[in-house]
């Protein structure tokens, strides 16, 4: 498995914000005899967009960009650190070493160097070059130096990290040409992964061809297994209904159905695996002069919300609580920080909250402040099916009745990108799911620098989290936990972000068989006959 490490709004195939959805647990099992030679077509229900894997924050992309490039560390089924470019690693939470794999080759045949590896890390690390990527995979200000003739990457962190190691290690590696032209990677490709891209078609598709000397896999992997397919379609179908159509006539070999017709695909007992995901999370723009920059406009919205209600529209009655902002079980920290830190469900209350910070009904029922209506735009995510519209509905109707006007407004991953994630645009509220393994990866996204420049999209200022983190950056991996979960408590304390429900995403297959960890493990494909 690779690293669960990259921020999403959405599981498995579904696009989101983007640190992707981890594998927690497994449905029906396939059979039948490996067969070679074919194309295996995987449905993706957005366009990936830019495919450079160190320019982007939607688990669509990282699912794409996972067949195209490899990381020094790949994480298995129960969590461990195993083997990926590098063979060997060590390392401190200031320091981090890593000693490659040999034989390695980009997708142009030219080997894969330690000083290559480096100069990804640097670039990341550096806040001028504007990744995505900087606090979630490597820390700002990491610098990294190879040696080719021993193989040898060695990280040094400018502050203290908790997972340094496995953080940087989950890193997507570009190849040097890429390193020297990043246009080459926007609809193209340049990494040392099973597979190539050979044509795009945005909107369309993306087909990518399997090179068939990659032998550095996962495990006991070998260029010569049986069954793995040829060549990959990657099928834009944005409606889950066409995909499941697609797959049940034998068009489609893999797609992520979270709406109502997963159901029909189980009665059939159709191939599948299933993914645990936060699905339901609400964010709120605390951009100085904005309503919910205010404490008691974020608080009373969450107590006008039946939070379990809501959860239950969302996921279409099968998801469960949210516990941890973090995806339980896939990493060192599982406390729960949830229960019982958020606002109950309380109308009244909600209501007079508002009146206390001076929001009163004023004409039709719209709550005013100085001559201001209380006024609201709140996004939900198109690609996460029928069931998120009907959730944005309800909390329409909640956040009427207590006095507030909500125009909803139904995006794509594009525009959460453009509008959200760049700050692009004008937002208040938004359900938007975002994934992690490591509660480290989501420090860039709750503190510190703002869009353009940064990643705190939501403009978070939260003294008594960042304390905390600071706290936990300093000790190595399980032992900060604690001080992780208190950093978590302090977001809720101030409604930051109110995280509510997660969801079991299932990937069907027919034709085909797989196994999951951060998304589809596209070295685990195997065509059946």
């Amino acid at each position: 498995m690779r690293s669960a490490a990259t921020i999403a709004v959405a599981g498995a195939l579904a696009a989101g914000l983007a640190l992707s959805a981890c594998s927690s647990g497994e449905q029906t099992t396939g059979a039948g005899k490996p067969v070679a030679g074919k194309t295996l077509t995987m449905a993706l229900n957005a366009d990936p967009g830019n495919l450079d894997p160190q320019f982007t924050s939607l688990s669509i992309t990282k699912q794409v960009d996972a067949f195209l490039y490899d990381s020094l560390l790949n994480i298995d089924g129960s969590g461990k650190d195993v083997a990926g470019l590098a063979e060997k690693w060590e390392g401190t939470t200031t320091t981090a070493k890593y000693t490659l794999r040999k034989g390695i080759t980009c997708a142009d045949g030219t080997p894969l160097t330690a000083s290559t590896v480096a100069e990804n890390i640097t670039f990341v690390g550096n806040p001028a070059s504007k990744s995505t990527r900087i606090g979630v995979f490597v820390p700002p200000g990491a610098k990294a130096t190879g040696d080719d003739a021993t193989g040898t990457v060695t990280v040094t962190a400018a502050a203290p990290d908790a997972f340094l190691v496995r953080n940087v290690g989950g890193l997507h590696i570009v190849c040097g040409k890429g390193m020297k032209n990043r246009t080459l990677l926007k609809q193209g490709s340049d990494g040392t992964g099973q597979f190539k891209v050979t044509e795009v078609v945005p909107g369309d598709h993306y087909t990518l061809t399997r090179r068939k000397e990659y032998a550095w896999g996962v495990g006991d992997f070998k260029a010569d297994q049986p069954g793995m397919p040829d060549k990959v379609v990657l099928k834009v179908v944005a409606n889950e209904t066409t995909a499941a159509n697609l797959l049940l006539a034998g068009q489609v070999n893999i797609a992520a159905i979270s709406g109502p017709d997963k159901q029909r695909l189980e009665a059939q007992k159709v191939f599948s695996r299933s993914m645990g995901t936060p699905l339901g999370e609400l964010w709120f723009n605390q951009k100085p002069g904005l309503p919910t920059a205010d404490l008691a406009v974020r608080k009373a919205l969450t107590q006008a919300l039946d939070l379990a209600q809501l959860g239950k529209v969302i996921t279409g009655g099968t998801g469960k609580p949210t516990t941890s902002m973090t995806v339980p079980g896939t990493g060192p920290c599982n406390d729960d920080t949830v229960t019982g830190n958020l606002p109950g469900h309380d109308l009244d209350a909600a209501k007079a909250t508002l009146d206390a910070a001076g929001w009163k009904p004023g004409t039709g029922g719209i709550r005013e402040k100085g001559g201001t209506k209380l006024s609201l735009v709140s996004y939900y995510l198109t690609n996460l099916g029928p069931t998120m519209q009907s959730g944005a509905e309800l909390l329409q109707k909640a956040w009427t009745e207590l006095g507030v006007q909500v125009s909803l407004k139904a995006v794509s991953t594009a525009e959460i990108s453009t509008v959200v994630l760049a700050g692009q645009g004008t937002w208040h509220t938004g359900l938007i799911p975002l994934t992690t393994s490591l509660p480290s990866q989501l420090v860039s996204f709750l503190s510190g620098p703002t869009p353009p420049g940064g990643g705190n999209f939501s403009w978070i200022k939260n003294p008594e989290y960042d304390a905390a983190v600071a706290k936990a950056a300093k000790t190595a991996g399980a032992d900060g936990c604690g001080d992780w979960a208190s950093a978590e408590r302090a977001l809720f304390k101030e409604v930051n972000v109110v995280p509510f429900v997660n969801s079991t995403v299932p990937i069907f297959a027919k034709g085909a068989t797989f196994e999951l960890n951060d998304g589809v493990d596209p070295g685990s494909i195997r065509m059946i006959g």
